[in-house]
């Protein structure tokens, strides 16, 4: 299937590029001088065939689920929000069932079409590509975690906090299946976004990992930091200076026709430290890469569908702030612009377009730092 000739019969905004990245905060913020509602993460499933150990929502995964909020009402609430630009679809792998890809996922992203709106699904890709042939009519960004050299790293990273033997052929099946279904809906012209964790596993092997990501067709290479949080909270943290030189050894060799995307990244121009302004001088000269602020606390609300509670993140941290059965969206939404947490890290940069650190970040490495009373240095 051509999945290009089917986004042709159907009228879209901007392409998704390095200029225009609909998930950056930093976009409402310009536009309307300050945080705005503008990307809402949907959480369809609590199940999934892979229990990965950097897995933010490790400690939520079930085997067995009940039933959904009524798709018709999320979509009331979601027609709410004024300035809604982006929709994610997480879990769980969303596709885990194909009647919630058909009955569930599939509406949602016509919604989003019709709309207007960006959309983007997070998955391991490892089920049956005729599942995701069901969404390529309607999904802008097909996003999956890829953190492997092979069907071995993908083993002891997917399947370590299972709780049960699985065997290294069954997960070899599912890596090649991976493999073979991203080759197919990049040829296919789906754009997929393969995004790789900087962790105590991946650190030196990020060019490797990248040069695979290539190969498969992904149009954008994510990368991000891991911070411990939930059911990765007790995995090995790297230094800053670790994180650093991870990111320097990438860019030495990457392929320069391809997006990068960094995200969550701890490097701020606020800083002192003259390595910091490096890293962050080197990524603005960088051709094809960009730095995203983190959506989480600053335009984002997550929407638990099963229990109907609003996050600010899809992990949970902070506990929930409302739930769709009371509360509007933005009426959430207003009460974290007045949380306390939130007013802690709520800062923004003209000059260095930052929006500051997300909580995991000062939790981790700042926890002494009012960034609110500091200045880029420039």
């Amino acid at each position: 299937m051509n999945f290009n000739m089917i986004h042709k019969l159907n009228p879209v905004v901007p392409a998704i590029t390095p200029e225009y990245d609909p998930w950056d905060p930093i976009r409402s913020l310009q536009r309307h001088g300050k945080h705005k509602l503008t990307s809402v993460e949907l959480t369809v499933t609590n199940l999934c065939n892979m229990r990965c150990e950097h897995c933010a929502v490790g400690e939520t995964l079930t085997m067995t689920e009940g039933p959904r909020i009524p798709v018709d009402q999320i979509l009331r609430r979601l027609d709410q929000v004024e300035h809604l630009e982006t929709i994610s679809i997480t879990g769980g792998e969303p596709s885990y069932h194909e009647a919630t890809v058909r009955d569930y996922i599939v509406p949602v992203l016509k919604y989003a079409r019709e709309r207007g709106v960006r959309s983007q699904i997070n998955s391991n890709l490892t089920l049956s590509l005729s599942r995701y042939e069901l969404l390529a009519p309607y999904l802008d960004v097909m996003h999956i975690s890829f953190n492997y050299l092979n069907a071995d790293d993908f083993h002891q990273v997917g399947f370590v906090r299972s709780g049960r033997n699985v065997a290294r052929e069954t997960a070899a099946k599912l890596y090649e299946r991976m493999v073979e279904n991203t080759i197919a809906l990049s040829r296919g012209g789906m754009f997929v976004s393969a995004e790789s964790m900087i962790n105590y596993r991946t650190h030196e092997k990020l060019p490797q990992i990248h040069k695979l990501i290539v190969e498969m067709g992904c149009r954008r290479h994510e990368v991000h930091p891991m911070y411990p949080s939930s059911f990765a909270s007790n995995l090995p943290v790297l230094s800053l200076d670790h994180f650093r030189a991870a990111i320097h050894n990438l860019l030495d060799h990457r392929d320069p026709d391809v997006w990068m995307l960094f995200g969550t990244l701890p490097y701020y121009a606020c800083s002192q430290s003259e390595e910091d302004h490096r890293i962050i001088s080197r990524l603005r000269k960088e051709p094809n890469v960009t730095v995203r602020n983190d959506p989480d606390g600053r335009n984002r609300l997550n929407v638990n569908l099963f229990t109907g509670d609003v996050y600010v993140t899809d992990f949970s941290d902070v506990p929930a702030l409302g739930n769709v059965h009371a509360d509007t969206l933005q009426q959430v939404f207003d009460r974290w612009e007045n949380h306390p947490l939130n007013r802690s890290v709520n800062c923004h940069c003209a000059a260095a377009s930052c929006c500051g650190p997300n909580l995991l970040v000062v939790d981790t490495y700042y926890k002494e730092v009012d960034f609110t009373r500091r200045k880029a240095v420039i």
